[in-house]
């Protein structure tokens, strides 16, 4: 402990010996500077003698072929306590396009690899051809802050040269400011592997394939369930690239599972026997931990070195997991995610999968509904993750087993490598919807372009490009991961007009006329798009209105808790009112706006997974919404208007609002997601999240992949959409005027 306390005090005054100007006096033998990580698309990236502004050396980027952006990262360890910390470098730029731009950034992450704050000079980024001027970021410093990412970045074509970093703590040099205390685990010093595992993997035999299947689910079940682990005292991540090779070389299952009880005893023995028995006994959802036993691929004595761990008295705090206060989803805490690693290596495509896997078998509370045993998904993307060799079949590969799981918060969100090689980075002006089994144009991002398109409102596309669009659907599929069919569709909707090429061609139908359109396709940042229409279904500039002397309507996109009062009073002598949550609530008022509805009334209970006993999920307390005796208490007919758009805090919304007396929910299918979200990283930059508690109704019926279910169907039609009328609200005044 003596020496871990030395090193943790070592490693700041380390770290400022290197300093100043961040190394760009340091050439590494690639010609880049020494320390830097790169990460983004292949722009050149090296030192540079000629043109500089102090020193010898200055950073250049510049675009090659390839678009996208590049930036340097140099990293440090939050070890020091301010209140402020300010970049500041000098930059020259040359060429840089009008839709380019050149600038710093900053990003400061917690323990989990969230971003809790981030700058990177996007509004006000540097374009053109410019001198040498010095330019500054600044962000807030948190207790939350464990690293911060600093550097420059070019996005887009062009050549920028930067120099003479600096970075301030309460304006000084971060080398002078206070230094705090901070703990360093056994696991944060091993960085082993942080460059590589290399490790790579060939075709695969079958045995190697077991190998590696058990491997997956010993390595898991260790991470969060052994004593050592817990404590931080190993690294999970460099364990794998230990333990990897003799494992996928063992050709029997008893040399296998003699590798691995000899891995086991480098963890040291466990002491002590847990007494969870009672806990398990009331869980909901129980440890799926039956594969221990399983004889025909695990020896005797390695089933009773896993039952040992298995049985471990084990405390609530663990290095690798822990759930946040008050609501209890799982916060997965010191996941690397090796933005780096543009392609990962062998080694590294395993620990992504068994990252992920290992946590839907742990932490997942909607495991049960996947359905299909998640045991057998483990072996059948062995193989198709070591031979994701290259940086999109990688990404691929993620988002096909992201979307074994079936749950519409899990995704790649905004990888720009798969947006750039699958999607394409040109988007059509055109809005579709899936409408009556077709794909419909149902609006414009950008009204100009619009009436340019040569498309019309009702519009159905047939082809795009001469393949049928129910072939490019199935094509498309599995690289679209939803909790249902009908938001599966939606997300689809929104990219199926995307492409590599300025224009694209569009066979459709025009009240039964067959057309054919050549459409205009543009770059991203070309012209100006408004993407929130395709976030609800008709955006409204105020949060309530009235739509008749007797009909009040509510749109929760744009909703303010402090002008509920005012609203209600407005209100409270109509009819009817409508809660239109075809969006994401823009406040949570789920409470504040419940309380005038319904008197206190049970609406939602939760399961909640353990750090104790990974896998089990017991229940929460229920919840209520209503009040008594409220002001302005609402007595009038409430219709609450749903669609696949309603997602999450909308569906949690509806759970609560549903429960006022004789309430209507109108509309169709919700996107089945409901729950706090938990995110976590893949190696090589991939972001990622679940639903991290399971939401039910009080009577135990599910919301997730079904939705919060509806009281009364209502879809849009064709011809709805051809007249620019919002059916599901003329049918919510129409119940409302014709209740008694």
């Amino acid at each position: 402990m003596a020496k871990l306390l030395l090193l943790a005090c070592l490693f700041p005054a380390f770290l400022y010996g290197q300093a100043p100007n961040f190394n760009l006096e340091q050439r590494s033998v690639d010609g880049t500077p020494a320390g830097w990580n790169r990460f983004g698309n292949n722009y050149l990236f090296s030192l540079d003698s000629t043109t500089r502004h102090g020193g010898q050396y200055s950073l250049r980027i510049a675009y090659t072929n390839e678009k996208g952006f590049s930036a340097a990262d140099w990293v440090i360890p939050a070890t020091f306590s301010g209140k402020n910390m300010t970049l500041k470098a000098f930059i020259k730029t040359q060429d840089i396009d009008s839709d380019a731009y050149a600038g710093l950034w900053m990003r400061i992450e917690d323990k989990a690899g969230n971003v809790i704050g981030f700058d990177n000079m996007q509004s006000r980024g540097i374009k053109g051809t410019t001198d040498w001027k010095e330019y500054s970021i600044s962000l807030p410093i948190t207790e939350k802050a464990t690293t911060i990412h600093i550097g420059g970045l070019l996005v887009g074509k062009g050549t920028a040269w930067f120099d003479d970093f600096s970075l301030l703590v309460d304006d000084k040099p971060f080398e002078k400011a206070k230094t705090k205390a901070v703990k360093l685990a056994k696991a944060d010093i091993d960085t082993t592997f942080n460059k590589g595992s290399g490790i790579e993997l060939r075709k695969l035999t079958p045995q190697q394939i077991d190998n590696l299947t058990l491997l997956g689910k010993v390595w898991g079940f260790v991470k969060y369930y052994h004593p050592a682990v817990a404590e931080g005292n190993h690294n999970m991540d460099a364990e794998l690239f230990r333990i990897m090779p003799a494992v996928l070389n063992a050709t029997s299952i008893e040399t296998r599972s003699s590798t691995l009880q000899n891995w086991l005893t480098t963890f040291g023995p466990v002491k002590g026997e847990g007494d969870n028995q009672k806990e398990i006994d009331k869980g909901v959802h129980k440890p799926d931990l039956g594969w221990i036993s399983d004889s025909k691929q695990i020896t005797k004595a390695l089933q009773h070195q896993l039952t040992v761990i298995r049985q471990a008295k084990r405390s609530n705090k663990s290095y690798y997991i822990s759930m946040e206060p008050q609501v209890g989803n799982p916060v997965f805490d010191h996941e690397n995610p090796y933005r780096y690693m543009k392609t990962p290596d062998g080694g590294y495509r395993l620990l992504s999968l068994y990252r992920f896997w290992n946590i839907i078998q742990y932490f997942f509370p909607y495991k049960h509904l996947i359905g299909e045993d998640w045991q057998t998904v483990l072996p059948e993307f062995v193989p198709k993750f070591a031979a994701a060799n290259d940086s999109l079949t990688y990404r691929l590969a993620a988002l096909e087993l992201i979307g074994r799981i079936h749950d519409t918060h899990a995704n790649l969100w905004g990888d720009p490598i798969v947006r750039a090689n699958l999607k394409g980075n040109h988007y059509a002006p055109a809005q579709l919807r899936h409408i009556e089994n077709q794909f419909i144009v149902s609006g414009f991002y950008n009204d100009s372009l619009g009436k340019e398109s040569g498309l019309v409102r009702g519009d159905v596309i047939k082809a795009i490009d001469n393949v049928p669009v129910e072939t490019l659907v199935k094509q498309r599929s599995l690289y679209y991961p939803a909790s249902n069919e009908p938001t599966r569709l939606r997300d689809m909707c929104r990219e199926l007009l995307m492409g590599h090429t300025n224009t694209v061609r569009l066979d459709i139908d025009r009240a039964g006329k067959p057309l054919v359109i050549n459409l205009k396709r543009y770059q991203a940042g070309q012209v100006k798009f408004n993407e929130q229409i395709d976030y609800s279904s008709y955006p409204k500039d105020s949060c309530y209105q009235l739509l008749h002397p007797d009909v009040g309507y509510l749109f929760l996109g744009n909703i303010k808790a402090n002008k509920l009062p005012q609203i209600m009073e407005l209100f409270k002598a109509t009819k009817g009112l409508v809660i239109d949550l075809r969006c994401y609530p823009s406040e949570f008022v789920v409470f504040s706006l419940g309380r005038y509805l319904t008197e206190p009334t049970p609406f939602a209970k939760f399961t909640i997974g353990q750090t104790e006993t990974p896998g089990l999920f017991t229940w929460g307390p229920e919840l209520k919404v209503g009040q008594r005796n409220v002001t302005n208490a609402y007595r009038g007919k409430v219709v609450i208007l749903v669609n696949e758009l309603t997602q999450s805090s909308a569906e949690y919304h509806t759970m609560a609002f549903r429960k006022a007396p004789g309430a209507i929910v109108l509309g169709s299918t919700t996107a089945a997601a409901d729950g706090n979200i938990s995110p976590f990283s893949l190696p090589g930059g991939l972001r990622t999240m679940i639903s991290g508690i399971g939401v039910y109704y009080p009577d135990d019926r599910e919301t997730q992949r079904i939705g919060v279910g509806v009281d009364l169907e209502k879809r849009p039609t064709r011809k709805g959409v051809q007249e620019g009328r919002d059916e599901l609200l003329e049918q919510a005044v129409i119940l409302i005027r014709e209740s008694k």
